[in-house]
């Protein structure tokens, strides 16, 4: 039921022990940062031709594919509503006109019906201040389907607005997870989780995106608070280089000011990528309560 499935997209997953390895290159220049939505049902498909009846914790690759989670999310089938918890640097809840990008795609699973609440935990970037508040997709905030638990980011516009309750502030990552902690033991549901690696501190793993501040132990204490089980999860943000062949991508890619891998560097970033998923693995090792599909 625990076996982690890798969607090897980019090898950049590490031997993970007992795992299943799905090979998906031949999808990474269609998939990697966007793609239209025709293209991710057609993905969804090949999920399930390829996912086992149940399985474990699912390996994306680089953060470039964290669209991926949507169809993982949709296929989890409940009787009972569950919520979404995404550790995450960003949002992902941002406008993209050209079909699902991999900052984009929350939108779309706010409106799961299954879905009872999407929790995007541990937002450092500046994509939820003021600068940028119109490029979020605010209905499902003001829905009361998502939820932002920031830290040291100015959300003040979002008060401003009532939206106060959906836009939650920290000085650091302690007192949010204080925070969160306290909430889960209050309004307790099955979870799936959603691990962007953006979300911890540069000093814990390099990854394809600006950083959050979170540590490893605060990491710990966010999943130990889902004692009410996981239905779910995956883990993106390795690091991983790649050239898009359609000039378009690129360009897209350097709008968003994505950082170049440092080639000289990338071994080493991806052996200290691997000892953070062994980490996070353990951490949810005893909280799966129904891994089937």
């Amino acid at each position: 039921m625990n076996q982690p499935v890798v969607l090897d997209l980019d090898h950049s997953v590490g031997p993970l022990p007992h795992r299943l390895v799905v090979p998906l290159e031949h999808w990474q220049e269609s998939l990697r940062f966007c793609c239209s939505a025709a293209t991710l049902r057609k993905f969804a498909r090949v999920l399930d031709d390829v996912l086992p009846l149940q399985y474990g914790t699912v390996f994306l690759g680089s953060g470039d594919f964290h669209h991926l989670s949507l169809p993982l999310i949709a296929r989890k089938a409940s009787t009972q509503p569950f919520q979404v918890v995404v550790l995450d640097n960003h949002p992902d809840n941002m406008r993209f006109p050209f079909g699902v990008h991999c900052g984009s795609w929350v939108r779309s699973v706010t409106a799961l019906a299954q879905i009872a609440h999407v929790h995007v935990v541990g937002i450092c970037s500046q994509d939820v201040g003021l600068r940028h508040a119109w490029e979020n997709y605010l209905a499902p905030l003001c829905q009361g389907r998502l939820t932002y638990w920031c830290i040291g980011v100015d959300v003040r516009w979002a008060h401003r607005l009532g939206m106060a309750s959906a836009f939650r502030t920290f000085a650091d990552a302690d007192t949010l997870t204080d925070a969160f902690i306290d909430h889960q033991r209050r309004f307790a549901r099955p979870a799936y989780l959603s691990i962007d690696k953006d979300v911890f501190s540069i000093d814990v793993a390099h990854t394809n995106w600006d950083q959050g501040v979170l540590q490893p132990k605060h990491a710990r204490s966010l999943i130990g608070a889902l004692d009410a089980g996981l239905i779910g999860s995956d883990i993106t943000g390795e690091v991983s280089s790649y050239r898009y062949r359609r000039r378009w991508k690129r360009i897209l890619a350097a709008i968003d000011a994505q950082p170049p891998v440092d080639e000289c560097a990338l071994s080493a970033w991806q052996a200290r990528q691997f000892e953070l998923d062994l980490e996070l693995l353990d951490a949810m090792a005893d909280l799966y309560t129904n891994a089937s599909t």
